[in-house]
């Protein structure tokens, strides 16, 4: 079975000035499919779903380059011990962050374009962004935590 390419990848990666690949389309195909994801989960997906031999390392120093070309966007997250990585860039979004399944979603910004904070001091800076995640519970751990709860 083969990862059907999204519309768009191959001229996206050409206007960004990268070689169009198989691996490097079978990568955004993936990540656009399972947004959030780390470097070892796109590579098993990648394993799993066209059979190509894609490394960890590989999948990670190719998204590295994505992003640096404004392809994909790196996303940090609080208690996260990998990087993750999405196709949806060019935005001001945010995300939401389940604190007990991990389970992460985007959230679009209220106010549109960036920052989408003021801080208190910039310190001589000009700010460019504010990243802000909403951690919570999802309703599936809330009714197992629920369930949980009334039955000690």
């Amino acid at each position: 079975m083969s990862i059907d390419t999204v519309p768009g990848w191959e001229e996206r990666l050409r206007s960004s000035h990268i070689r169009v690949t198989s691996q490097r389309l079978a990568v955004l195909s993936t990540l656009d499919a399972h947004p959030h994801s780390t470097a070892a989960e796109i590579a098993e997906y990648v394993a799993h779903q066209d059979s190509a031999a894609l490394t960890v390392q590989g999948a990670y120093a190719m998204l590295q380059q994505l992003e640096a070309s404004g392809v994909v966007r790196r996303v940090s997250l609080p208690d996260s011990s990998s990087i993750r990585w999405e196709t949806r860039v060019g935005d001001n979004h945010h995300h939401v962050q389940c604190v007990v399944c991990g389970r992460i979603e985007d959230v679009d910004c209220v106010i549109g374009e960036a920052p989408c904070l003021t801080p208190s001091d910039t310190h001589g800076m000009r700010i460019l962004e504010a990243q802000i995640v909403f951690r919570g519970l999802c309703s599936s751990c809330a009714e197992q935590v629920a369930r949980e709860s009334a039955h000690p």
